[in-house]
């Protein structure tokens, strides 16, 4: 399977103060720190349907001597120069609904900053798509090693967020806004573990969530009698 090119995006700034809330790790994308537009790489799929991004950091002296790791990466232009990192120690599970995609094409409005920011971006962007495998590689065996074998190196897994922690706040960052605002065209609904078992066995796209021990399915409302069909349920209210 061929692997998706990676963008750059921003992510949102509530979701993300959800997380920092429980884990000093996460890179903070505060405006007050003025660092709501601190980019992030992905999209990176963990095992197989897992979504992460990974923050995006501008060379610091201290990367000059750090050396790539399982957790981190150097990014090298064509002329040799550090021209910035990636902090896989630091990435973040995401769905479409909390990422924005920064728009890295010149604008005859653009000023020098801008230009100049503009073309950091793309060659950061065009070094981590040419290293693209290696990426998911590494951030697929940090995940596994973070959540499968933690005992192997306490000091690795202390550097890192809490992967499957962060998967949980998302589910329910989904919950208290996606699903409770739904916009028009799209159906939510309560299912039981069956009723989900049977919907993910089946070719009908839908995005999910839990909370409070209830598993939540929004889909599109054009596939309303395709998803009543797969639950076996009276219509659904709309």
């Amino acid at each position: 399977m061929k692997t998706k090119k990676l963008q750059l995006y921003t992510l949102d700034m509530k979701y993300v103060r959800n997380l920092s809330k429980v884990d000093d790790n996460v890179f903070s994308v505060s405006p007050q720190e003025h660092k709501e537009k601190r980019p992030f790489v992905g999209i990176v799929v963990i095992c197989n349907n897992k979504e992460y991004c990974i923050p995006l950091t501008s060379p610091k002296k201290k990367h000059y001597s750090m050396k790539n790791d399982i957790d981190f990466s150097r990014i090298i232009d064509k002329k040799g120069k550090l021209i910035g990192a990636l902090n896989f120690n630091n990435m973040i599970p995401v769905t479409k609904d909390v990422i924005k995609k920064i728009n890295v094409e010149p604008d005859k409005n653009d000023t020098v900053k801008d230009k100049i920011y503009k073309d950091l971006l793309n060659d950061q962007l065009d070094w981590c798509n040419d290293n693209n495998d290696i990426i998911n590689r590494k951030a697929n065996k940090l995940y596994n090693f973070v959540t499968l074998t933690p005992e192997k190196s306490r000091a690795l897994v202390r550097r890192c967020g809490d992967f499957k922690r962060f998967e949980k706040i998302l589910e329910k960052y989904l919950i208290d806004n996606n699903f409770k605002r739904a916009n028009d065209g799209f159906i939510i609904k309560i299912v039981s573990d069956k009723q989900y078992e049977a919907l993910k066995n089946s070719d009908i796209p839908f995005k999910t969530a839990v909370k409070d021990g209830q598993r939540a399915v929004q889909f599109k409302a054009e596939l309303k009698e395709k998803v009543e069909a797969v639950l076996n349920v009276p219509k659904l209210k709309r």
